[in-house]
């Protein structure tokens, strides 16, 4: 079946949907930033175990795996459109509770806003999906990179945002989160401009596609979901620590600030080529080669705590990232026909998240309790990256080596 039968495919319309929702990805992304930022350093001021500060990012990825197959199937349904405006208007209340929580001094309210913060999260997570819908074969990999490149403006917003409003109240990171609720009202509007068509409703004889179990089964899905999630929940277990890991080896909320923001400009910098990479060289290279930087930047961090070790690591971090989950992406949008759409992309964000939820969790039991000082925690937290990149390169190279009749 041709990607016809769902979409038309018109590289001019697909263009005209990148550079919305490369915005969408600009200005709604930087609030992911901002919470990631200050989401573990308010949990620290407002949880009674210091154990549980990094919880608020969990509950934000635990939300985002909840939602992630109703979102995806509400776009299924009605739209792109109206699965983008219910993450929005998820954001907005995850921030207006969570600034309820702070103003009150609520340790619960704040987790329940935190995870309300994850439907949007959720949302954000189909853009690059929603960039493939309408592209040809050839213009797919660039599409979908030039949407996560989006996300170096966010890079900047966020942190920077952060510094303005962190402080700006009696509250610390009230402002924080009231101006996570403006940014989610604000670029809601930009959705307004997409030109993404509905999916036909299927007809009866219209073929069902493969079950889930049985997409999963596929060797090229199975490989593309391992290296996802990996590539996402190493990422995610290492940058949820970071603020509190250089706040606690002596440096201010600033210096967590920068260093994020130079964590996410190298998430996203490499999409303007990671695309033309992919066709180049082929898929599986690039989702190796970021695993490979992904391992880098787990040596940098253990090596020391100056500050240039936190940069270094992270921008490595953030290039793996890149690498391995773009990689990732276009494995599994070539994988599966696009009646299994839906049910794919929903089942693929669920399991990407529940990964991510495990890896938070795990956070900030290692940065925090897992040795006597900051500096043990953080060298924890990057020891654990090991055996699940070991998992993750296995699976690839059994993918490369099997036989192409296979």
């Amino acid at each position: 079946m041709t990607e016809t039968a769902t979409y038309p495919v018109d590289d001019r319309r697909a263009r005209r949907n990148v550079t919305v929702l490369v915005l969408a990805q600009a200005f709604l992304g930087a609030q992911m930033p901002m919470v990631f930022v200050v989401g573990g350093l308010a949990g620290q001021s407002l949880a009674e175990n210091p154990c549980f500060a990094t919880l608020p990012i969990s509950l934000i990825v635990l939300g985002s795996m909840l939602s992630a197959a109703p979102v995806s199937a509400l776009m299924q349904r009605l739209g792109r459109r109206a699965g983008f405006f219910v993450g929005a208007a998820g954001g907005a209340a995850g921030g207006a509770i969570g600034a309820w929580g702070l103003l009150t001094a609520s340790f619960p309210l704040f987790l329940l806003g935190s995870f309300l913060t994850g439907i949007y999260m959720s949302a954000q997570g189909f853009y690059r999906f929603a960039a493939a819908d309408t592209a040809s074969d050839i213009f797919r990999p660039r599409a979908i990179s030039y949407v996560m490149a989006g996300g170096l403006a966010s890079a900047v917003i966020g942190p920077q945002l952060v510094k303005v409003t962190s402080q700006a109240m009696v509250i610390p990171f009230l402002g924080t989160y009231l101006a996570v609720i403006a940014v989610n009202l604000i670029g809601a509007f930009l959705f307004l401009f997409l030109d993404i068509p509905r999916p036909p409703v299927p007809s009866e004889d219209a073929p069902r596609g493969r079950s889930r179990l049985e997409l999963l089964a596929t060797p090229r899905i199975a490989v593309a979901v391992i290296c996802a999630t990996v590539s996402y929940a190493l990422m995610n277990l290492v940058m949820t620590s970071t603020p509190l890991a250089v706040v606690g080896c002596g440096f201010d909320e600033g210096n967590a600030a920068d260093v994020v923001t130079g964590h996410v400009l190298a998430m996203f910098a490499p999409s303007f080529f990671t695309g033309h990479l992919i066709t180049r060289f082929g898929v599986e290279r690039i989702m190796g080669l970021g695993l490979l930087i992904l391992a880098a930047a787990g040596v940098v961090a253990i090596q020391g705590v100056a500050l240039e070790n936190f940069f270094i690591a992270l921008i490595l971090l953030g290039i793996g990232w890149n690498f391995g989950f773009i990689g990732a992406t276009t494995m599994l949008t070539n994988a599966h026909a696009p009646h299994e759409r839906g049910r794919m992309q929903g089942l693929n964000d669920l399991i990407v998240f529940g990964g991510v939820t495990v890896a938070s969790l795990a956070s900030g039991g290692l940065m925090n309790c897992s040795g006597g000082n900051a500096q043990a925690g953080w060298m924890s937290v990057n020891l654990a990256m090991a055996p699940f990149l070991a998992l993750a390169g296995g699976a690839l190279i059994w993918l490369v080596m099997r036989p192409r009749d296979a």
